[in-house]
């Protein structure tokens, strides 16, 4: 009788190979383990977490595949109570086990430095450098807050010379090319055991929720004021940390409507986990007129809660409360008094 012609352990190998990468590649692109993406900085994060998925579930293959497939290869089968077959080194397969992970290190190292620079992690604010001369102490370009240092680092220089500071901040951001242009909202936002204080600084109003326009450029500046937070948006895949004495920003663009939560990302406490806010994403004529809601929801309250010493009045001014409760005005006065 004749003996079945064995396959070729390269084509065994070639049909394995296509397999494990046809399922690892459909995993990677149908994992289902992020939220839904809603800055423009979001598909840059997926698409390395898609890879490192993609790659981490070809090597869970290869690996348990080999293991299973060996447990049952190679079992001990009844009656065998001789030794297995005795073998010390393959050079060819531990040159392969120690190249291929090398090579996907360096490849993903590269990947993930390319994504940062392409979210602004390199220059988050953009490049600020400051000139100082002695001709010129005051000389100082948009954005730093420098004059100051620098006219005294500049004392006793010549005239020739020039005294040059860059500033950075740290976090996410505009790169280069776009930090020149400054952002369309600007948002300071402090963070303090436990919770999170918005601060719009060209309108003034103070909130505990983060409303922002869809499409704009959003500027956030982070502070801690006690310990290391971290402000952590999943659906912007966005997260940087609040620092005592140390500012940090992030820079991103929003790119649907909806609210999406927000999570303190440091163990900063006992009541880390109830550290939670908010970001609500609208468009800009409902933001606009959010701004303006609480402009002047704040205004009353100011008053309210300054004294007001009445001696310092005018009778006019003294009166003027009363007249608008009592619905008098000029118009009224004149058809009262009469020229």
């Amino acid at each position: 009788m004749e003996e079945k012609e064995k396959i070729p352990v390269s084509v065994i190998t070639l049909v394995v190979g296509i397999i494990v990468t046809i399922i690892s590649v459909w995993l990677g692109q149908n994992h289902g383990l992020l939220p839904e993406q809603a800055s423009v900085q979001a598909p840059l994060v997926d698409g390395f977490f898609d890879v490192m998925f993609t790659i981490a579930a070809a090597l869970f293959l290869v690996v348990e595949g080999t293991i299973v497939f060996c447990a049952i290869k190679f079992r001990r089968r009844q009656g065998d109570d001789g030794d297995g077959a005795a073998f010390r080194e393959n050079l060819p397969l531990e040159i392969f086990w120690t190249a291929i992970p090398s090579i996907i290190v360096i490849g993903l190292g590269i990947y993930s430095v390319d994504v940062y620079r392409q979210m602004g992690g390199f220059d988050p604010a953009g490049t600020k450098v400051a000139h100082v001369s002695s001709s010129d102490r005051q000389t100082v370009q948009p954005g730093t807050a420098l004059a100051a240092p620098l006219i005294a680092d500049a004392e006793g220089m010549e005239s020739e010379e020039v005294a040059t500071k860059e500033v950075s901040k740290y976090g996410f951001g505009a790169t280069p090319e776009e930090g020149v242009n400054p952002a369309d909202v600007v948002v300071d936002i402090t963070g303090i055991q436990y919770g999170w204080l918005m601060t719009y600084p060209e309108s003034g109003v103070l909130a505990g929720e983060l409303h922002i326009p869809v499409n704009k450029d959003i500027q956030i500046n982070l502070s801690a004021q006690d310990v290391i937070h971290a402000f952590w948006i999943p659906a912007f895949r966005l997260k940087q940390d609040a620092i005592p004495g140390k500012d940090t920003q992030l820079r991103f663009v929003a790119t649907k409507t909806g609210e999406y939560p927000v999570y303190c990302a440091e163990l900063c406490g006992a009541y880390h986990g109830a550290m939670r806010t908010q970001v609500i994403v609208e468009t800009q004529e409902e933001y606009e007129a959010w701004i303006e809601e609480n402009t002047f929801a704040e205004q009353p309250q100011l008053n309210q809660a300054v004294a007001v010493n009445t001696a310092d009045l005018s009778e006019s001014e003294y009166l003027s409360p009363y007249a608008n409760e009592m619905g008098i005005d000029s118009e009224t006065l004149n058809q009262i008094h009469p020229n």
